[in-house]
């Protein structure tokens, strides 16, 4: 359960960092509000699935999930760019988080 919890954690991080972009700096109420709450909920299960996973593992999977779908909402929702640095750039992360859960004996 714990990789569930983590992979949870990582979608509200994504959830939390797109609202965070719409609150243009904290200055609009409700993206503000949904930011700080997705916040949260991603960091309580964050720490739940810490209980039983190493530390450097759940960190860095939950942020690379995090700046993964982050980078995917950006270019399919914000309209951001896509170049081929960037592409690589996140292949290089998801194959990372790919190699962590693998050496996991979790």
């Amino acid at each position: 359960m714990a990789w569930v919890f983590l992979f949870l954690a990582g979608l509200f991080e994504i959830v939390w960092a797109f609202l965070m972009k719409s609150s243009e700096g904290f200055t609009k109420l409700w993206p503000s509000i949904g930011t700080i709450g997705f916040m949260i909920v991603s960091f309580g299960l964050l720490a739940v699935a810490m209980k039983s996973l190493p530390l450097g593992t759940a960190y860095a999977i939950w942020t690379g999930i995090g700046a993964v779908g982050a980078f995917i909402v950006g270019i399919t929702v914000l309209g951001e760019a896509i170049t081929p640095m960037r592409v690589i750039g996140g292949l290089l992360i998801v194959s990372g988080l790919v190699v962590l859960k693998l050496s996991s004996s979790h």
